[in-house]
């Protein structure tokens, strides 16, 4: 008895030669897809914030600047002189900062979809949009926002993302 789902044509299919997606690869994309939609929520907050950042800033100086506020939380926090000026900037710049953090993410998730894919193109396109943000607030913002605890978290996920990607490019084919 033959199998009456078979189809000879199946075999010629162009994807029945695909190689499938790794295990490796798969994980670091929908951590990319999750890591994307959150940096969205950073982008549209920072966005919707910089008014009321801007408006509160000499408050925050303040309290930080208090003799209740222990001094390893004191040494966290920005330079108050930098702090006035980033604010400032972000304010001035919020809508090239918006329009360049969506491409940012946009590349990202493309970028990623595109691996899934096993395109080569991908990491690329995923590496651009990882960088983005980088060369964004050098230009807009400057750079001593390259200091201090949030850029050191932020740029240690990068670097460990694009080279987690680099241990995959072996499985790119395409």
């Amino acid at each position: 008895m033959s199998n009456s789902n078979a189809n000879p044509d199946s075999l010629s299919h162009p994807d029945f030669d695909r190689p499938t997606l790794p295990s490796g690869l798969n994980v670091l994309t929908i951590l990319t897809f999750i890591g994307s939609g959150i940096q969205l929520l950073f982008v549209i907050f920072g966005f919707l914030n910089a008014q009321k950042q801007y408006d509160e800033k000499d408050k925050l100086l303040q309290s930080i600047n208090s003799d209740e506020v222990p001094g390893w939380i004191r040494s966290m926090m920005p330079n108050p002189d930098n702090y006035e000026i980033m604010v400032t900037r972000n304010l001035e710049n919020k809508i090239p900062m918006l329009l360049m953090g969506l491409v940012a993410v946009a590349l990202c998730i493309y970028g990623a979809m595109q691996m899934r894919k096993l395109k080569k193109s991908g990491f690329t396109i995923y590496l651009v949009g990882q960088l983005l943000p980088f060369v964004t607030t050098a230009l807009f913002v400057g750079f001593f926002m390259f200091s201090g605890l949030m850029f050191g978290i932020g740029s240690s996920i990068t670097v460990l993302f694009i080279l987690l990607y680099l241990t995959q490019r072996k499985h790119l084919v395409y």
